[in-house]
């Protein structure tokens, strides 16, 4: 019988067709909407079963580009379509395929058609090797012997050999399949490393048979066991020595350096010291002959790659014997490439390749254990060697070890040249530069001043001092006509350490910011020597706690004032102002006089960052004594037209009252605490106090009356309701009262529902049921239910009228997710009031609940699963609901079974199963007797469950499971494995994977921390005692078209990741803040002082009485 008898045998016209295709559809210049027509074609004739008997015709045919394409057809008939193909024909398909590539490699036709069919015969082996019994196992082998006997020649052989192993590697398989797959490339080992040491050591290898051998070691490493590689590695080391062969030499131990079995300082006889001895000398070569010339070509680049790779491999080594002349030798070029000459990005593109290796090389040397005297050696080698001597190059045995301070010359060195090479050109230079070219730079001074970090935790205190000196040289030669551009590069290094420098006092420091240093920086022009400058002050802010002279803060703080007028310095020296003000508002609080002078800076800087200027001077009005913030703090508006900067200055003066740390953590005494409640109560109390906080509630109200659906105005209003509310313990002079304000959000939500008013309801409702300090259960007062209860009524009525009509809630997943959000509120803390809503209320919300449990969208899904589990907990498992939980249940649980458990079976996206498996488990857990009605019920009718590819048995099988199991680990495993069963995934790769995946990550996972714009406990410290249990609810993400809603945040574990993490939230939350008319109190105090509160009271009547009537005529 002919070989190809099993094919399908086409018509010649129906091949030529074919091949015009092809040929028509990839003519250059084609027209694109007819070369599309023209692969649409194509793709549809690949995919009928007759495209089988094109694969042949095509590769006789003399096109390269049709021969291509009938190898292509090939592998993807092999890929897609192998399961309607005939069991029995599949051998003899392999030996056609075999036969097909002979004929191409004799016939000399496209090596691009020959590799494809060699992707191709990989293909077929990913479909018959797995499996019992196994088919063609030997397939390499058996592939190798017929190109072998055919006369191919071995770069054929071998780019077969490399095809094979990127195929199996990229392959998506089970476990099981994946191992039979790789024993197979194991069986073949001897047959790849003959064949790559022949085509490396025989004299009658071409270069084509070399470059072979490379790129299939290459591909071949992960499977190569530590004998292999250890043999492999002396031929490759002395390729090192040839041009011809280092490149690829190069890339084969790099390869083995950082991903074989030899990866991690694994074999340093074989691998680590070898090379060393090459790099001594044919390596120092390559570098010289670099220098000399000026030009990193293809070797240098290569060899600049292997030390990097050598460095991260060896690193212990390399720390370990850093006084061993070959190790010295080894860190001086990889220095000399960190050192290159020339700009980073233009000149050269090596030197960013190394500065992962001196962070290493610290990381090491603080692992490493050291003795002996071997330090003072080092030192003066490293010394000699940097100088050009050669006497540390002439020692021989064995490598001694090496103490930290080895690496102190090193490092000093390093300093001093990496502050070169972040060095800005003139400007000249600078203007002839492409924007990528600079962003390009800007990215390398990052990753720079990473690297000056590790060199500041080798040199500590020693290497600030060259800096300064070096700074204080370069202001006392600086002349008119000379460039800033040395002295900036020197104020970048300084400020890229400040999180290693230590909170102590620092001569260095104390230098930097007296009067010889920045009193002599430029005051006006140079923006980019001055901006860094700012951003050095800025980072350096707490560093001016400790107990210094305070004339330093001043002096910091003068600088930072003088470029606030100008625009493009203000952004950074706001932010450098807010830092300092934040950081030192104690100190800076003894000098408050002194803030006139910048208040009335506030009309000439732009309205982005008045907000900051705000903030600032109320952060150090909040240091004042409560009796003094009163008038500081109170702020007259004086224009409708300025409504919403009045509303963003309240936010930012709320958000610089807040105190820098937690109350609970203020003080060590209960009693110190009360203390400082009290007198923070009677200052509350102040008739001034008491009248301003209504009258910002009634002005609250008024600006929603009347701009309740303008976008600016809610997103103002959202950010000043989170400011100025918060819990009992975290209270300020201007904390308000939810009630008053859930009100007025809830009139607002009437007008237009819209995430914003849904979310700050949320958090309102759970600000009336606050946390308890006294006992572990918190009882809601009677006034917080009759606010609520009469809250609820306007929600619900709003919200589901705006969603009820016919896809609404598919075009609002923003407002169906906030919605659910705060009805999972309602649930959580005030679950008995939804019984006691108007009739029809508690309905129309089960069944809004139910229709979102089948959309397709996850994020409606997911809350509406979250509230639905919550409702049952809270009614059911409660004895005092329970009787009207059931009655609720009896109601609409079938309905909410049937959404589940098809659902789980494929209606709803994968990603939200285990929240529907959640809401599963609580209904078979707190409705059992109902559940063992409803789930069959559900599953064994027509009507009422989707088509799946689940027979009976598997439903009978996985309702028995979930019934009759206790455990949520073993209710999830069942739905896991029907949910893969029903959509036919079972024994998919694919299937298997995903779900594996959701599920155990579903079951491990730490609930993330949500911090919201709109929080549900504003203005407190998310990571107080009370908070981390209220905050580490599960969780929910937000729709992706509001990506601005909802940031997450790893949970922080340390002092200081809280301060930042409080810092930078802060920066944010004020950034668009502003402040046209600014705080007049704040001026009239800093200027004339809070001596005369007479005075003080008088003026802010006055401002609020005009206020007050511009806001009547506006009204």
């Amino acid at each position: 019988m002919n070989q190809t008898s099993f094919l399908p045998v086409l018509s010649q016209i129906d091949v030529e067709h074919a091949a015009y295709l092809i040929q028509s559809a990839f003519v250059p210049g084609q027209n694109i909407e007819e070369s599309r027509r023209m692969q649409q074609q194509l793709f549809e004739i690949q995919k009928r079963p007759e495209a089988w008997g094109l694969i042949l015709p095509l590769l006789e045919h003399p096109d390269p580009n049709v021969q291509f394409f009938g190898a292509h057809t090939a592998q993807v008939k092999i890929a897609r379509d192998w399961d309607s193909f005939p069991e029995e024909h599949a051998l003899p398909l392999t030996f056609l395929l075999l036969e097909a590539s002979n004929r191409v490699i004799t016939s000399g036709k496209s090596k691009v058609s020959l590799r494809k069919l060699f992707v191709a015969i990989t293909s077929l082996a990913l479909k018959l090797v797995p499996g019992r019994p196994q088919r063609w196992s030997d397939w390499i082998i058996t592939v190798v012997s017929s190109l072998s006997g055919s006369g191919a020649r071995p770069d054929h052989i071998l780019e077969f050999l490399e095809i094979a192993a990127e195929e199996v590697g990229s392959s998506d398989l089970v476990s099981t399949s994946k191992a039979q797959m790789a024993q197979s490339l194991n069986d073949a080992i001897p047959v790849v490393t003959h064949a790559v040491k022949a085509a490396l050591t025989e004299p009658s290898s071409t270069e084509s048979d070399r470059n072979a051998a490379f790129k299939c070691l290459e591909s071949w490493i992960l499977n190569l066991t530590a004998n292999d590689l250890t043999s492999l590695v002396p031929i490759l080391i002395q390729l090192l020595s040839s041009e011809s062969t280092f490149v690829g030499a190069s890339d084969v131990l790099q390869e083995i350096l950082l991903a074989s079995l030899l990866a991690d300082g694994a074999g340093s006889k074989t691998l680590t010291e070898p090379l060393l001895a090459f790099l001594e000398a044919g390596g120092a070569a390559i570098v010289q002959q670099t220098l000399a010339s000026g030009v990193v070509d293809e070797i240098s680049h290569a060899l600049c790659k292997l030390l990097v790779a050598l460095g991260e491999h060896s690193i212990n080594y390399v720390a370990s014997h850093l006084s061993a002349p070959r190790v010295q030798t080894f860190v001086r070029l990889l220095f000399s490439y960190t050192a290159l000459p020339g700009r980073f990005g233009t000149d050269e593109e090596e030197s960013e390749m190394t500065l992962s290796f001196w962070y290493l090389l610290q990381e090491a040397l603080w692992s490493v254990d050291y003795g002996g005297d071997a330090a003072d050696a080092a030192l003066s080698d490293w010394a000699e060697s940097i100088q050009g001597g050669s006497s540390s190059m002439q020692s021989s045995g064995e490598p001694s070890q090496s103490d930290p301070g080895a690496a102190k010359p090193i490092y000093n060195e390093l300093v001093q040249v990496l502050k070169k090479k972040v060095t800005w050109p003139n400007r000249a230079e600078l203007s002839s530069w492409s924007k990528d070219q600079v962003d390009k730079f800007l990215v390398y001074r990052r990753d720079v001043g990473d690297t000056l970090i590790n060199a500041y935790y080798i040199l500590r205190g020693d290497m600030l001092k060259p800096y300064t000196e070096e700074l204080a040289h370069l202001l006392n030669t600086h002349s008119p006509n000379d460039g800033w551009e040395d002295i900036e590069a020197i104020l970048h290094c300084i400020m890229s350490v400040q999180e290693a420098v230590e909170l102590s006092q620092n001569s260095h420091l104390e230098r930097l910011f007296g009067p010889e240093i920045i009193s002599r920086l430029p005051m006006s022009g140079s923006n980019r020597v001055r901006r860094t400058m700012l951003s050095l002050i800025g980072a350096y802010a707490t560093w001016f706690t400790v107990s210094v002279d305070k004339r330093l803060l001043l002096g910091a703080l003068d600088y930072v004032a003088v470029a606030l007028d100008e625009p493009i310095l203000c952004l950074q020296a706001a932010n450098a102002l807010r830092q300092l003000c934040d950081a030192n508002r104690a100190m800076l609080a003894k000098h408050i006089s002194e803030f006139g002078r910048l208040h009335a800076h506030l009309p000439s800087i732009p309205d982005s960052e008045k907000a900051k200027i705000v903030q600032s001077i109320a952060s150090v009005i909040q240091a004042l004594p409560p009796r003094m913030e009163v008038e500081p703090v109170d702020l007259p508006e004086e224009a409708r037209a300025l409504a919403i900067q009045q509303m963003q200055t309240i936010t930012g003066c709320a958000k610089g009252l807040t105190r820098a740390s937690d109350l609970l953590f203020a003080f060590e005494e209960d009693e110190e605490m009360q203390a400082e409640m009290e007198k923070l109560r009677q200052a509350r109390e102040d008739p001034r106090m008491l009248s301003l906080r209504e009258t910002i509630i009634q002005s609250i109200q008024g600006v929603v009356a009347l701009w309740s659906t303008d976008a600016t105005t809610a997103d103002a209003l959202n950010g000043l309701i989170i400011a100025i509310t918060a819990l009992p313990t975290d209270m300020t002079l201007l904390s308000l009262p939810p009630a008053p304000l859930l009100h007025i959000v809830c009139g607002a939500m009437q007008r237009h529902p819209n995430a914003v008013w849904l979310s700050l309801s949320t958090m309102l409702i759970h600000q009336l049921d606050p946390p308890s300090l006294t006992s572990l259960l918190a009882v809601p007062s009677t006034e917080a239910k009759t606010t609520v209860l009469n809250a609820l009524p306007p929600i619900l009525d709003a919200c589901l009228r705006f969603l009820q009509p016919d896809g609404e809630m598919e075009s609002n997943p923003d407002i169906v997710q906030a919605f659910f959000g705060c009805m999972e509120m309602v649930a959580q803390h005030f679950a008995d009031l939804l019984f006691e809503l108007p009739p029809g209320a508690l309905e129309a919300l089960m069944q809004c609940a139910v229709k979102t449990l089948s959309l397709q969208e996850r994020y409606s899904l997911v809350s509406a699963c979250k509230f639905l589990v919550y409702l049952i907990n809270r009614t059911v498992a409660v004895e005092s609901l329970a009787e009207q939980g059931r009655a609720l249940m009896y109601t609409h649980g079938l309905a909410i079974m049937r959404a589940v458990l098809c659902g789980i079976a494929g209606v709803a996206p994968t990603s939200t199963a285990q929240n529907l498996v959640d809401l599963l488990v609580v209904m078979v857990t707190r409705c059992l007797d109902e559940s063992k009605v409803w789930i069959p019920q559900v599953l064994f009718s027509d009507n009422e469950f989707i088509r799946t590819k689940a027979s009976r048995a598997d439903k009978e099988k996985f309702a028995k499971s979930v019934l009759a199991s206790r455990s949520t680990k073993r209710t999830r495993e069942a739905a896991q494995q029907f949910a893969l069963i029903a959509k036919g995934l079972e024994r998919s790769s694919f299937g298997t994977k995903i779900y594996h995946t959701e599920f155990m990550m579903y079951s491990l996972q730490y609930p993330p921390i949500h911090l919201c714009i709109i929080s549900p406990t504003p203005r407190r410290d998310p990571f107080s005692s009370n908070e981390l249990n209220t905050m580490s609810q599960p969780h929910t993400e937000q729709p992706a078209l509001k990506p601005d809603m909802t940031q997450t945040a790893t949970k922080p574990t340390t002092r200081e990741q809280k301060d930042s993490f409080l810092k930078r939230e802060g920066e944010k939350y004020a950034d668009g803040a502003m402040d046209q008319a600014g705080s007049q109190t704040v001026q009239y105090l800093a200027q004339n002082g809070p001596q005369d509160l007479n005075d003080a009271k008088a003026e802010a009547e006055g401002l609020w009485a005009k206020y007050c009537s511009c806001f009547s005529s506006l009204s």
